[in-house]
């Protein structure tokens, strides 16, 4: 039977067809290329930690609103992170890169709580008022120097003070900077005085530690002038609506690097720790530690301790070493 012929309409309507169909399975294609393109496992930072919720940014600066599957670890700000997407602004979180450092809490049960992860300066703040309370200067430092992060003590409210006033209370706090922590006066009526902490800050992840009252909030606004911006992006980004200003969050910083506001460090207290780990919290020790006439030594009365010798010596200020026989009783249990 003869092969019937085609006009050139029809070839020219069967090509059309054709193309058609090629562009609609090139299309599924790449919609399937795409797909799981998304699909692929990425690295993010989480910047805002509520409950089981997470922010997690990418490489651009993305945000996603991510929860993070079961027996993983507990994911906090500052954790680098694998996560894949689920959603075009959601995903899981689904491991946890291993950290420099991490600084905890200890809570009700026992158990210690992560706070931040990857911190390169905890900076402890105080004021005249309320005055510094007992030795909690002393423990912010001990947990810096534990997880192997840099330290500096902020001193806000400088404008409750006369000039004369001031100088004795830095004078109180001299034998901090002797021991290599730096000392940054400031006040917010002053924003020049802010510029010391800004070079301080500069691209590294920090956070503010220190009691109520001392003007952690007030610094923390001064420090980001658009933190309103950042909130209502990430609010916007995520969902979380008003719970973004009650979380954990980090915050991008103008000049690089971040800063961390945790609820967290609001209650903060050092956890049980031992007594080898209680000494290598105080700088200062180290070049006396295994020096002493017994392997046990409190560095109390006991014959021929080293650290007893170098504080009469004056080489350790009589407040640190009444710090370390605190902390000693109190978190060692001795």
């Amino acid at each position: 039977m003869a092969r019937r012929r085609l006009s050139e309409r029809q070839r020219a309507r069967i090509q059309r067809i054709q193309e058609r169909r090629r562009s609609k399975l090139e299309a599924r294609a790449e919609l399937a290329r795409a797909e799981l393109e998304d699909d692929r496992p990425r690295r993010g930072l989480v910047v805002v930690r509520h409950g089981a919720n997470l922010v997690v940014e990418d490489d651009t600066g993305h945000a996603y609103h991510c929860v993070s599957r079961q027996h993983i670890g507990e994911p906090v700000c500052g954790d680098l992170v694998i996560w894949q997407p689920s959603g075009p602004s959601t995903g899981v979180v689904t491991a946890i890169e291993a950290r420099q450092n991490l600084l905890s809490r200890p809570v009700a049960d026992g158990r210690d709580k992560p706070l931040a992860a990857n911190l390169d300066l905890i900076a402890v703040v105080i004021a005249p008022q309320p005055p510094p309370t007992g030795f909690l200067t002393d423990q912010y430092l001990v947990a810096a120097e534990r997880i192997g992060v840099s330290a500096l003590i902020l001193c806000t409210k400088m404008d409750l003070f006369r000039e004369q006033e001031w100088a004795v209370f830095l004078t109180g706090l001299a034998h901090y900077r002797d021991i290599g922590y730096p000392i940054l006066p400031l006040s917010l009526e002053q924003p020049a005085s802010l510029k010391p902490l800004r070079q301080h800050l500069t691209q590294r992840t920090a956070i503010l530690v220190g009691q109520s009252g001392v003007g952690k909030s007030s610094l923390i606004q001064a420090l980001l002038p658009n933190r309103p911006i950042q909130v209502g992006a990430l609010s916007s980004a995520t969902g979380l609506g008003r719970h973004t200003t009650s979380a954990a969050t980090s915050y991008r910083l103008d000049a690089g690097g971040r800063l961390i506001d945790s609820p967290g460090v609001r209650s903060f207290r050092l956890g049980r720790i031992d007594r080898f780990e209680l000494e290598q919290g105080f700088p200062e020790f180290h070049p006396y530690l295994g020096r002493c006439r017994f392997s046990n030594c409190r560095h109390l009365e006991e014959p021929e301790c080293a650290i007893q010798a170098a504080h009469k010596q004056g080489r350790i200020a009589p407040a640190r070493l009444s710090a370390f026989h605190h902390l000693a009783k109190t978190v060692v249990g001795d």
